[in-house]
């Protein structure tokens, strides 16, 4: 029996930035996965088996992230979306029947909404987990306050990886802090044409509920659902009910 992992790596340049994809899976739909700042690909792991018998599942490392190397700048948000954005043209050129879900957590929700907002004939459908940040609390002292009384909390398994991560996110993590403060994402929403979700976890310190109530109300079209008992990081902890949530949610499409 062969011990080779059941995925494909590559490497993707774009505008002298460089992201990582992870591969794995088959089907009609394409999950292209986005993790939250600080985090790498392998945040995403069970989140991805649970996807991957519906559809191909990509995990990507943004530039400056994971297994990339920083570029020569601390990207913005949209510029990030572009990388990827570019990356995903690449992975569908010619394909006519796949239906692209693009998902983003945490700060990833922010890139992912700026894909579907600047690239939306790639979009087919989009999933925000946990989206930050909201207006009135674009402070760095204040997110990391919320940040730290929510996973306090949680399994020694997410703060282990969350600490893991953080530390390969770099010297430049304070700067990557402010080009997600910056970010308008109740603006960039209402540009949104693509069919939405938008989860959050029920004790989600860091998604305030009125917030991802604000966020769901921007987007055109799109639907709020809560995951019980679960925090800002639920899918680190266990992401199976965020993945039925997801599954329950392209059903209906």
């Amino acid at each position: 029996m062969s011990d080779a992992p059941s995925f494909a790596i590559e490497r993707f340049t774009h505008a002298g930035a460089t992201l990582v994809a992870q591969e794995s899976g088959g089907g009609r739909d394409l999950f292209v996965l986005i993790y939250g700042i600080g985090m790498g690909r392998s945040a995403f792991a069970e989140l991805a088996d649970l996807l991957d018998d519906i559809g191909r599942v990509v995990a990507v490392d943004l530039p400056g992230y994971g297994d990339t190397p920083e570029p020569g700048r601390v990207l913005s948000m949209e510029e990030n979306a572009d990388v990827v954005a570019a990356y995903l043209a690449d992975l569908t050129a010619g394909e006519e029947d796949a239906r692209t879900v693009v998902l983003g957590h945490s700060m990833g929700a922010q890139v992912a909404l700026e894909v579907a907002a600047r690239h939306p004939q790639l979009v087919d459908a989009l999933v925000l987990v946990g989206p930050t940040v909201e207006p009135g609390a674009r402070s760095t002292l204040r997110q990391l306050w919320r940040l730290i009384r929510d996973i306090i909390p949680e399994s020694p398994r997410v703060i282990a990886v969350g600490a893991r991560e953080y530390l390969r996110a770099g010297p430049r993590l304070l700067d990557k802090v402010r080009a997600v403060m910056s970010h308008r994402p109740e603006e960039t929403a209402q540009r949104v044409s693509a069919p939405a979700l938008v989860i959050r976890g029920e004790r989600d310190i860091l998604v305030p509920v009125e917030w991802a109530r604000q966020l769901t109300d921007a987007l055109p079209d799109a639907r709020l659902r809560e995951v019980a008992e679960f925090g800002h990081e639920t899918m680190i902890r266990n992401a199976r009910p965020t993945a039925m949530v997801i599954r329950e949610f392209l059903a209906d499409r």
